[in-house]
């Protein structure tokens, strides 16, 4: 027989780590809530047509991509696979693919409901997506994304709105983190002046991996693309650049004095660093030239965000673009969003441990089984509680009570209610606290206060 697995990349959670997962997405969700974004969802699966040509050719090939449905193969010719490109071949077998994220489907939703929503829209998102990367730490195949974008509007305020955000989570979650931005212009402008402007997507995608793969390994990478000596040259000093971010500033505006579009740039990132200070933002927030996020339809701001205390890839990104719905159709709407990395958050804070207690239990009180008369004393207040908002359920079997104590445990239970003959003559119930041992012998009708002591 065949042992069950499931495909590298996936996981399953357990009851206590979904607890956990639901602390990070309610914790995101109430956030963004505060500041006036929507919920919506779109479905799992999207035509390729929507997906394809939106994420650049590496993007292109981490689709997953579905088969038609009944013979797929019998428009295809023994010719078909031999010859032709393997490109050709899947836009006939396959129509579909699961979505690689959430702001490609979200210009496509804007575009096919523009007369029913109202712009500026603020939507948020949390579901999976997928993509076929090789799996490895921090990286996997099917994970979910925390989406907020905001549509119809120019304006800076919304960049500096989305840093707060990533802020005010991050301080919930109690994790220190470090936001680091950039500008696609001010990347442009870098191209323009080492003499390489068509180059843009190269150079971007190259710088974007200097952390990863260290200067000499992007300065191979760049020789490969075509990029002249000269001009990797130029790029080093640029890309090494040191200071705070006032200093590297100062040093761009006369790195990129004949660039009007880096010019631009450097002065949408004065912007937000000013409306940043202002407002106190506590999470470190700076100016990094290797960031470039590889994926086409950034046009201005990015950022990416970096935990301080544990090693691993970035937990949130995110930036603006200009025309992502102009190729559905709809021309004219900017765009400027992030992302939350749930998967990547959920594993920094088990490395950190620090989920608080309640995230993990999920039941606040278990009722004692003794039998079919204490059953019937105990149902009553079991749903008055749950009236109340407290979890609470009763053990199912009248079993020892070591046992149903140990469940208790397992489940990190808070309370246990014991009701015993002694208990139902006086119309009480005896709780026990599991963290300290302390019991108490309440008034049945009080027992909703049981978490107060």
């Amino acid at each position: 027989m065949q042992k069950p697995a499931i495909p590298k990349g996936t996981r399953d959670f357990s009851p206590e780590e979904m607890a956990k997962r639901n602390y990070i997405f309610d914790t995101i969700r109430e956030v963004y809530r505060l500041y006036g974004f929507q919920q919506i969802e779109t479905p799992a699966i999207e035509n390729l047509s929507t997906l394809m040509g939106k994420y650049g050719e590496e993007g292109d090939k981490l689709l997953f991509k579905i088969l038609n449905s009944g013979n797929f193969v019998e428009s295809l010719q023994e010719v078909d696979l031999k010859t032709e490109s393997i490109g050709k071949v899947t836009t006939q077998i396959s129509e579909k693919g699961l979505r690689y994220d959430l702001t490609v489907p979200f210009a496509r939703f804007v575009v096919m409901n523009r007369d029913k929503i109202t712009f500026p829209f603020k939507r948020y998102q949390i579901q999976p997506v997928w993509r076929a990367d090789r799996p490895q730490k921090g990286r996997y195949r099917e994970f979910y994304q925390c989406d907020a974008d905001i549509v119809g509007s120019d304006s800076l305020l919304n960049e500096v709105e989305l840093i707060q955000i990533i802020d005010e989570v991050f301080n919930r979650l109690k994790v220190r983190v470090c936001i680091k931005i950039n500008n696609r212009k001010i990347l442009s402008g870098i191209a323009e002046v080492i003499g390489e402007t068509e180059r843009i997507t190269d150079i971007t995608v190259a710088i974007d991996k200097f952390e990863k793969i260290g200067l000499e390994k992007v300065n191979e990478e760049l020789a490969t693309k075509g990029i002249s000596a000269e001009a990797i040259e130029k790029l080093q000093p640029i890309i090494l650049l040191q200071g705070n971010n006032a200093e590297k500033l100062s040093s761009l505006k006369n790195i990129l004095e004949t660039s009007e579009i880096g010019q631009k740039g450097i002065a949408e990132i004065e912007y937000i660093f000013r409306y940043v200070e202002r407002l106190n933002v506590s999470s470190t927030v700076e100016l990094d030239l290797t960031l470039a996020r590889g994926l086409n339809y950034y046009t201005g701001a990015i950022l990416e965000v970096k935990a301080l205390d544990v090693q691993i890839g970035s937990i949130t990104g995110g930036g603006r673009y200009d025309n992502l719905t102009g190729v559905f159709g709809l021309q004219g709407v900017s765009g400027v969003g992030i992302s939350f990395g749930a998967d990547r958050i959920y594993d920094v804070l088990n490395q950190l441990d620090l989920y608080p207690e309640s995230a993990a239990a999920a039941t606040q009180v278990l009722f004692v089984n003794f039998g079919e008369k204490e059953t019937e004393y105990c149902l009553p207040m079991l749903k008055d509680l749950r009236g109340r908002g407290i979890s609470a359920e009763i053990y199912p079997e009248s079993a020892k009570l070591k046992k149903q104590f140990s469940y208790a445990d397992d489940k990190r239970i808070p309370f246990v209610a014991i009701a015993g003959e002694n208990e139902i003559l006086a119309g009480k119930i005896t709780i026990k606290n599991m963290l300290t041992g302390e019991q108490k012998l309440v008034d049945k009708d009080n027992i909703a206060n049981v978490t107060r002591f």
